[in-house]
């Protein structure tokens, strides 16, 4: 046992009480009707390593969805489903500096495609590209990578967050239109039935134990050390991992770089996804957001540790 995995059990506890209190500053997203009833002052995290060892605490055992922590799979699903090329058509590589539901650039800016993966529009470009006959087919193929990824058979989606997701989206129907407007959805694509796969793996159900399981795959190159096996090429999740990097945390991706440096995802549920290349896979859920959609306290909280233990990529 390392220095290091030994001054994080005794330090996260104290560090999960110091940061709760930030949730005060937030609250639980609200536009998504579902999503109003979490506790906002909820703080949990989970933090796995190679050897199967982990550490939790707070209210690392509570259920909530991953929101848009999907689009970091649906994207690694697509990527070996159609490869790069295809993908990359569909989508930019660039952070956009926009809210995440915005259609701004859409239009203002050439050539009318998305520009990554991990905004709404991109992610909705991105389920549309996943293999499956029908919505049904694709949901159950997404959920099965998502159940691999997280070591976890039972894992499903929360049918009444798609539902309430669903009855309130005008905002992705329209960002959904326009992406067929601009040609990156075909004319003949079914927009409810895109819509439905991406609201039913925005509801995926998950505890932070289950998000640190996925973030180690993530850290070691998609490879699992607990199974020893290779679940995604190594080259689409350095792809991932960027993204990430410079878009996982919305229009405030470059403040947590900065602050924080190392790859993750955040949803509006309050779900954090992070990765310490080659060493853990951490997950967070904090409900009450900021601004930007992040979980206050959640960010907070992983500033600690990764200024305590050096993290930063940078």
């Amino acid at each position: 046992m390392n220095e290091q995995w030994m001054s994080l059990q005794t330090n996260v506890p104290r560090w999960l009480d110091e940061c709760r209190p930030y949730a005060k500053e937030g609250k639980a997203a609200a536009y998504i009707p579902a999503l109003a009833i979490a506790p906002a002052d909820a703080l949990g995290i989970s933090i796995l390593r190679a050897d199967g060892s982990s550490i939790t605490g707070g209210d690392s055992s509570m259920k909530f969805t991953m929101q848009s922590i999907s689009k970091v799979f649906t994207l690694l699903l697509a990527l070996m489903d159609n490869g790069e090329e295809v993908v990359f058509s569909k989508v930019g590589m660039e952070p956009t500096g926009d809210d995440f539901n915005s259609i701004l650039k859409l239009e203002l800016v050439e050539p009318g495609i998305p520009f990554n993966p991990l905004i709404n529009a991109g992610a909705i470009a991105v389920t549309s590209l996943i293999k499956g006959s029908n919505p049904a087919d694709k949901t159950e193929r997404i959920l099965e990578f998502m159940r691999l990824m997280a070591g976890d058979e039972q894992l499903d989606y929360n049918r009444i967050v798609s539902k309430s997701e669903s009855a309130t989206a005008y905002r992705n129907r329209s960002l959904a239109y326009f992406l067929q407007e601009n040609g990156v959805l075909s004319p003949h694509t079914n927009i409810e039935e895109v819509l439905s796969v991406y609201f039913n793996h925005c509801a995926i159900e998950v505890t932070c134990n289950h998000l640190a399981r996925m973030g180690l795959i993530l850290a070691h190159g998609g490879f699992d050390p607990l199974t020893e096996r290779q679940l995604v090429p190594k080259r689409y999740v350095r792809i991932a991992k960027t993204f990430m990097l410079t878009c996982g945390m919305y229009n405030a991706s470059g403040e947590f770089a900065i602050r924080v440096g190392i790859p993750a995802k955040s949803g509006v549920a309050g779900g954090i996804l992070a990765v310490v290349p080659g060493q853990y896979g951490i997950g967070v859920v904090g409900p009450a957001l900021n601004s930007r959609g992040n979980s206050i306290a959640g960010i907070r909280l992983l500033e600690t540790m990764s200024v305590q233990n050096d993290w930063s990529l940078f």
